[in-house]
């Protein structure tokens, strides 16, 4: 598949716009538009514009360190890193299964983590979009808007983060970089006292997230022609599943299909990842291209997270999960696969759904109370760890010598495996909305819309309050900026040049 809008004929003889930083994501990055003189859109591109270098400053260190020193990857999302790298070294002490209660640990952080972080995305960074409209004012397009005029919804997601994060302290030791899971295992179970605690909220979790379900599904009915082609380009998706091809976000084989929904391989071992997932690199940009190399780097991108994981699966093994799933696929009348971007808010909120069931099934198994919490067999010298992270799969891929230090580091976050699906989704939007129209505040953030409906981490940093800085230039042929635009928090002015 060709990349429309990715290459300009004449980059100096363009108009450059800028929308730095991106704002209501993870980390940093920005966007870059050229025009030409009748502002058609020529080239749009999202760069990465921060590195990190976990993969080189993590060799050299002892291999228990690595689970808590990843972490520092990401302050929303750190379970997802601390468990993927520990998955990997289990292998490398031995563990080629963790024991009962380990598992049955792991999982209950894991999927607290899916439901917190679900919770911030949805609740108080992307809501204010779908509830206000794109192109709504600035001023109220926030979470405190959204607090105004949606107290109760507002509140109930802040609820829902709060027992994700409780879930992770009990298990991991606090709700932020915890240090529960080590390689071969946990290093703490949960007590009664404590189980009861988590049980005690969950018939009000379960009612704000079908008091959620409900409201986005009506906004979906309202605004269905603009949301199903919003950024919507089709590509190839990639998930774990489980075993038996159920919705399973903790482990699993790796499965991808096409845009029509034909498999490509399936039931591929995390250990070999790299027989299927090749990467690319490009020059504007610090954050990789993965793609499947039976496609070939222009053909063989895909998206990864909830919309990819909902489809890839074949069913849903949680009864409320299963029956809101099923609603979102009837939307496509060919039950063809759903591609549209805004979607992905959809998946995102039937993954709640599910984690909250699972966690339930967790927490009325006894041998989540367990004492047998390690596990260990003959030594390897390298591990590969994939969880299904909240924004998509992740692979954890390490080396070790036989003094016990990292010596080879591969990472490939969420995401990275989505980079290419939000430069051909934000592409699309510059061309709906942008092409030959004056720019606008409330047209720019069509193209943020399009990146946060995937969630992105994009330096695995913090969280804008949605009161973004960004300047706009425009560049006459002969490369002096003829206009500038700046706006500082929720004024926008021209300024002279």
């Amino acid at each position: 598949m060709a990349f429309p809008l990715e290459k300009a004929e004449d980059p100096t003889k363009l108009r450059r716009v800028a929308i730095d930083p991106v704002s209501r994501v993870e980390g940093h990055g920005k966007v870059t538009i050229l025009l030409d003189d009748a502002g058609k859109i020529h080239q749009v591109r999202l760069h990465i514009v921060e590195f990190r270098g976990f993969e080189r400053f993590i060799l050299g260190r002892p291999y228990w360190e690595v689970p808590v020193m990843v972490q520092r990857l990401c302050g929303i999302c750190p379970v997802s890193h601390h468990l993927a790298a520990s998955k990997a070294l289990d292998l490398v002490v031995g563990a080629k299964r963790v024991t009962h209660t380990a598992e049955l640990v792991r999982r209950l952080m894991h999927y607290g983590q899916i439901l917190q972080s679900h919770a911030l995305h949805f609740y108080h960074l992307a809501s204010p979009d779908l509830l206000f409209g794109f192109g709504s004012a600035v001023a109220t397009r926030n979470v405190v808007g959204v607090l105004a005029a949606f107290p109760e919804l507002a509140r109930q997601g802040v609820l829902l983060r709060k027992y994700g994060q409780e879930i992770i302290r009990l298990t991991a030791g606090k709700r932020v970089h915890g240090t529960g899971s080590v390689p071969g295992g946990v290093n703490k179970s949960l007590t009664a006292a404590e189980r009861d605690e988590l049980l005690a909220p969950l018939p009000d979790v379960k009612q704000w997230l079908r008091s959620g379900l409900a409201a986005l599904t009506g906004l979906y009915g309202q605004n269905r022609e603009q949301y199903d082609s919003f950024g919507t380009v089709p590509s190839s998706l990639l998930s774990l599943v489980g075993r038996q091809g159920q919705l399973d976000l903790y482990d699993g084989v790796l499965r991808a299909r096409d845009q029509y929904g034909k498999i490509i391989f399936d039931g591929l071992d995390p250990q070999q990842y790299r027989s299927q997932l090749k990467e690319n690199v490009r020059s504007w940009s610090y954050m990789k291209f993965p793609f499947i190399g039976s496609l070939g780097p222009e053909a063989g991108w895909y998206k990864v997270g909830p919309l990819a994981r909902i489809q890839n699966c074949d069913v849903i093994d949680t009864p409320l999960a299963e029956e809101a799933r099923q609603g979102l696929l009837a939307t496509s009348p060919t039950r063809q696969l759903i591609h549209a971007p805004l979607h992905y808010h959809w998946a995102r909120l039937i993954e709640m759904v599910h984690a909250a069931e699972v966690i339930e099934n967790l927490l009325h198994d006894q041998d989540l109370l367990g004492d047998q919490l390690m596990a260990s067999g003959p030594r390897a010298i390298a591990g590969v760890g994939i969880i299904e992270a909240p924004r998509g799969t992740l692979i954890h891929h390490y080396e070790v010598d036989e003094q016990d230090l990292v010596t080879m580091c591969n990472l490939i976050v969420s995401t990275t495996h989505n980079n290419q699906a939000m430069n051909e989704a934000i592409r699309q939007v510059a061309r709906q909305y942008l092409d030959g129209q004056e720019l606008t505040e409330g047209l720019l953030n069509h193209i943020e819309v399009a990146i946060r409906a995937y969630d992105p981490c994009l330096s695995c940093a913090t969280h804008a309050l949605g009161k973004m800085p960004l300047q706009v230039e425009f560049v006459d042929p002969a490369g002096k900026v003829v206009q500038r635009l700046v706006r500082d928090g929720e004024n926008l002015a021209a300024v002279s040049a």
